[in-house]
């Protein structure tokens, strides 16, 4: 059927029956950051609260506080300071770095939860050095022939795993939380109206029927419809652009739209975790509970660094106690070292913040990422696929052009609006709107019928007339050469055309088209830079959509394709070996969008698709397919650098820690490798860091 005549176009219903599979994880509850997690969470969980930043700047500074006594109770500084030894020295510091030790308590009820779930990790090897080096030096208090006194390292070494821990707990609150990114967008309280008052409530109180008042300057606390008043909004949250949006009696108003002038009351039809808002926050939730591959490739990492550091570690004590002859003392210190350094501090970081950073980055940016393992797909696409009508297209017809044969173009324009005015075709209404457009008037028509398929018919005053396409003037013998010539020359675009006749000659034509997005062309052109070949799924005709793939400079472009069939075309794809992404704006592209290796659903706006694919774009611009797949490169690349600098590290690290280098010269102290350990956390959160500085708006 030839779309460009067919006036019977059809524009399907939104279906949001897409099943995704649920992301595999368990339910999150609320904890103290000293009590256990969910049984699959790992130790970046236990510092991702904010409690747990301030609870462990606290521990800090009291065992800092703590260290100047303890300093001055070692001989080297009584020896400075001119004073003698005493007896009760040793005990004293024993009381001073029991208090201390107690104060790293939090590490050891970590390590217990690692222990009952078997995932070793970080928290087990710095709970067996602090362990191991306390009861050494308490046993040495009591025991003076062991001839040590190790309690100011071990003291040393539990205030740098403090200060580093605190560091890595507030660079994952620094790294952003989306979620609270999300909640911003909402106010705290909204005016409710009820018996002619108005009430301060807080928007949790708010339910379905309510009605509230927006003044200028104040968020929209829910979804709903204007019932009095008008004002102009800003809602850059769903379109991305900042430009006023006027809104009367009747428009819909999103949460999270600002009000920027006059006073407007609305009737909430979608609150809390209904509204636009609360399914994005589903939306964010959902990813924070998903890992990347790379997080798990870290988490086996960590887990096997657990057991090479306890293996090393057991051989430095033997082979410099037992092979090499060297004091107990000596062969403990560095096996403690041994413990400390690879701890998997730098690994456990690794990915968990540049995966929050890259999840925060993408909110703001109106990107939403259900599962964080899709972004590595998304770097190495082949194939982008864009559903041509509202994600190239508006998605709407709009009148482009008016021909005048028979008639002036005002007199076509005014007798096919008023055919039209019956008519619940999307085509008629586009003619309607831009007659109102033009303010033109309509007559009344008497006799009216819809011929399914090629148009309609009516009776003006004592006149009969046909609009539609080239099979209705047909069968009324109204077409002739003229329209023909016309008819050829318009349908090779990308436009439908609608023709008026009455009795005997042929009035005009109106030319229809959805037009393409201003950033269509520029998206086209960008994902070829990034090396992807992008194509077009459409139902219109070939000569239609051959014009649109030619403008667009699209690669390749399927026509004349039924809804249900759209997978068909992504599986012929991914069968020649490509990577595929799927881009529809979520009306009927449910199970192409889950056939695709990435469903991205575009455009969802006020009804955000949770269901529709593996990415949400709350903003109707191709453009945004670019930006995800700049940001899942970007972020890929700062997962691998951080991998490669967190297990490096170890390789050098821990050879040093075992005494390897000591023929020449070169023995690390177990303070220093604290302080070595923590710096390496520090370098992988900064690296991390560095991903906020990216700008997808440029």
């Amino acid at each position: 059927m030839d779309c460009c005549d067919n006036h019977d176009h059809q524009h399907s219903e939104k279906n949001h029956d897409h099943q995704h599979e649920d992301c595999d994880h368990c339910d999150h509850q609320a904890m103290d950051h000293d009590h256990a997690a969910p049984q699959h969470s790992d130790h970046s969980s236990h510092m991702s609260s904010p409690q747990a930043a301030g609870d462990f700047l606290r521990r800090f500074w009291t065992v800092t506080a703590l260290l100047v006594p303890l300093l001055l109770l070692t001989p080297t500084s009584l020896g400075l300071l001119g004073l003698a030894d005493f007896a009760l020295r040793p005990y004293l510091q024993f009381l001073i770095a029991s208090i201390i030790f107690w104060f790293s308590q939090v590490f050891f009820q970590h390590a217990k939860h690692e222990i009952q779930v078997h995932q070793y990790g970080m928290m087990t090897l710095v709970s067996i050095a602090v362990g191991a080096g306390y009861l050494f030096s308490a046993a040495a208090t009591f025991l003076p022939s062991l001839e040590v006194e190790f309690y100011l390292e071990i003291s040393t070494l539990i205030w740098v795993l403090l200060f580093g821990h605190y560091l890595e707990a507030k660079s994952s609150t620094a790294a952003g939380d989306a979620l609270g990114e999300v909640a911003k967008l909402l106010p705290k309280q909204a005016h409710l109206l009820k018996d002619g008052h108005q009430h301060d409530v807080a928007i949790a109180a708010l339910n379905e029927g309510d009605v509230v008042m927006i003044k200028p300057g104040e968020k929209v606390p829910a979804d709903g419809v204007i019932a009095q008043g008008e004002a102009n909004f800003n809602e850059a949250l769903i379109s991305g652009e900042a430009k006023p949006v006027f809104k009367k009696k009747g428009d819909r108003v999103v949460a999270g739209a600002i009000c920027l002038d006059g006073s407007v009351q609305v009737k909430l039809d979608k609150v809390g975790e209904n509204s636009t808002v609360g399914q994005i926050q589903e939306l964010v939730k959902q990813a924070q509970h998903t890992k990347p591959s790379a997080q798990s490739l870290a988490d086996k990492a960590a887990g096997w660094l657990t057991f090479v550091a306890l293996t090393v570690a057991t051989l430095t004590l033997l082979v410099w106690s037992v092979v090499a002859g060297e004091s107990l003392v000596f062969a403990i210190t560095l096996a403690i070292t041994v413990l400390v350094i690879a701890c998997p501090h730098a690994l456990g970081l690794a990915i968990p913040t540049v995966s929050t950073i890259a999840t925060t980055l993408a909110v703001k940016n109106g990107l939403f990422v259900k599962n964080l393992k899709k972004l590595e797909i998304v770097k190495d696409l082949d194939y982008v696929i864009f559903d041509k009508t509202g994600t190239l297209t508006e998605g709407s017809f709009r009148v482009t052009k008016i021909i005048g044969l028979a008639g002036s173009q005002e007199t076509v324009i005014k007798l096919a609006a008023s055919l039209e005015k019956q008519s619940a075709h999307v085509i008629g209404q586009s003619i309607i709107r831009y007659a109102k457009e033009k303010k033109t008037k309509t007559s009344k028509v008497t006799g009216f019928k819809d011929i399914s398929g090629k148009g309609i018919q009516g009776k003006i005053g004592k006149q009969v007339y046909y609009l539609g396409n080239k099979a209705l003037l047909t069968e009324h013998n109204l077409w002739n050469k003229e329209a023909e010539q016309l008819h050829q020359q318009h349908s090779q675009t990308s436009h439908t055309v609608v023709t008026l006749a009455t009795e005997g000659k042929v009035l005009g034509m109106i030319m229809l088209a959805d037009e393409i997005k201003p950033t269509a062309k520029e998206t086209i052109d960008q994902l070829h830079e990034l090396g992807i070949k992008t194509a077009m799924l459409t139902g219109d005709n070939q000569q239609a959509a051959q014009a649109v793939a030619e403008e667009l400079e699209i690669d390749d472009y399927f026509a004349e394709v039924l809804p249900e069939n759209k997978y068909t075309h992504v599986q012929g794809l991914q069968a020649k070996g490509n990577k595929v992404m799927m881009v529809g704006d979520g009306v009927n592209d449910a199970p192409a969008l889950t056939q695709a290796d990435v469903g991205v659903a575009i455009g969802a706006g006020t009804d955000v698709a949770v269901e529709a694919g593996d990415v949400v774009l709350t903003r109707n611009q191709p453009r945004d397919i670019v930006n995800l797949v700049i940001l899942a490169r970007k972020v890929y690349r700062k997962m691998i650098e951080n991998l490669i600098w967190a297990l490096g590290y170890n390789i050098i690290a821990i050879p040093a820690a075992a005494g390897v280098f000591i023929p020449w010269g070169f023995r690390l102290r177990p303070d220093v490798g604290a302080l070595l350990m923590s710096l390496s956390s520090v370098i992988v959160v900064i690296n991390a860091l560095a991903l906020k500085r990216i700008n997808l708006k440029n």
